[in-house]
């Protein structure tokens, strides 16, 4: 039985990096072991201290679930849902999160502009 923290609002810019960790802890010693994130979670913030923690932290990789989405910037130069896109994406969560894999990556939302078998392939 998997339960889940979303983490948009545990990295918001009001809460401190300490208050993070805080939470973060709790909800492992409360039995959540499922961390949803996205690129997209208070400027990448989110990816950045959950990966801080879970490296200072030291627990078992199998131990937690991390999902990540990509593409949601409502910015004018989003680069959609392209196999490069998505691969550029990955990269970037598994360095921000100092993780070797994601288990899970979600799209947002759709691409009207990339057909889906092309992201697929990614």
């Amino acid at each position: 039985m998997a339960s889940i923290t979303g983490t948009w609002p545990t990295f918001s810019p009001n809460v401190t990096e300490e208050q993070a960790e805080q939470i973060i802890v709790l909800a492992v010693d409360s039995g959540i072991n499922v961390f949803d994130l996205s690129e997209a979670h208070s400027g990448t913030r989110a990816e950045v201290e959950l990966g801080r923690i879970l490296s200072r932290r030291a627990w078992k990789r199998t131990s937690y679930i991390v999902t990540t989405k990509i593409y949601w910037s409502t910015r004018s130069e989003e680069r959609g849902l392209s196999r490069k896109h998505i691969i550029e994406s990955v990269r970037a969560s598994l360095q921000r999160l100092q993780l070797s894999y994601i288990d899970v990556v979600i799209v947002h939302k759709a691409d009207p502009m990339c057909p889906m078998e092309v992201g697929s392939q990614a």
